[in-house]
């Protein structure tokens, strides 16, 4: 899937001119925007990128490609970004399986466009069909938050084997992975899980998406928002 991924990248890019402020996703797909904007950057391309985690950051630096925050940038011109599953016709997003998900969120909802690239295996009928939903949590009193997840019906798992080696975000907070199964009201779950103290943020990226670029076989497609969730 690499060659679609990068395809879809490369698509993507496209998009960024000169002066813009530019938010630079986390994982392995985003990883190949990156490479391709510091390619442009070496043939004189003027942009400022906010990285949305440690990782991206130490990849753009060492590709040249200036960095600024959003403190000094509070607008963003576009992001570009990675999805762990896009929901055909809504485009609504679960991401967060590369462990970035509050700071990519924050990115996204300062950004003008959010461009998602995946590769064709990444679209679903509905959101939960493949992965869990990533959620963020303070280490403290995380037991307690797994609790109320799994009454809202998730199989909840603390990433990282076991306490010696439990995953940190760059935010120093820990990852719930929440399989839910297929979703059918995610707005609905949105509100409730953002009503639960001390769940910091979640992977589902609902009606933020601008455009996604979609690499495949048989090129790259461009898809746009067909169908607006009605909240039920």
């Amino acid at each position: 899937m690499d060659q679609f991924k990068k395809a879809a990248a490369e698509a993507a890019v496209t998009h960024v001119k000169d002066g813009m402020i530019v938010g630079l996703g986390t994982g392995s797909t985003a990883t190949y925007a990156v490479e391709a904007l510091g390619s442009l950057v070496r043939n004189g391309l003027r942009i400022h990128g906010i990285p949305t985690s440690e990782q991206t950051a130490r990849q753009a630096s060492s590709l040249g490609i200036p960095l600024t925050t959003l403190a000094e940038h509070m607008h963003v011109d576009l992001t570009i970004d990675g999805a762990d599953e896009v929901e055909r016709g809504t485009l609504n997003l679960i991401k967060g399986h590369g462990g970035a998900l509050l700071r990519e969120k924050i990115v996204a909802s300062a950004s003008a466009r959010l461009l998602i690239i995946v590769d064709e295996s990444k679209l679903v009928d509905r959101l939960g069909s493949r992965f869990a939903v990533p959620v963020e949590v303070v280490p403290f009193g995380w037991q307690t938050v797994a609790k109320k997840l799994e009454a809202l019906g998730a199989r909840v798992s603390l990433r990282g084997s076991d306490v010696y080696s439990t995953f940190v975000t760059d935010s120093e907070h820990y990852i719930l992975d929440c399989a839910f199964g297929p979703i059918a009201a995610p707005l609905a779950l949105d509100d409730e899980l953002n009503r639960i103290v001390g769940l910091v943020e979640h992977g589902l990226f609902l009606g933020m998406t601008s455009e996604v670029f979609v690499g495949g076989p048989n090129g790259v497609k461009t898809l746009t928002v067909t169908n607006r969730p009605n909240g039920t």
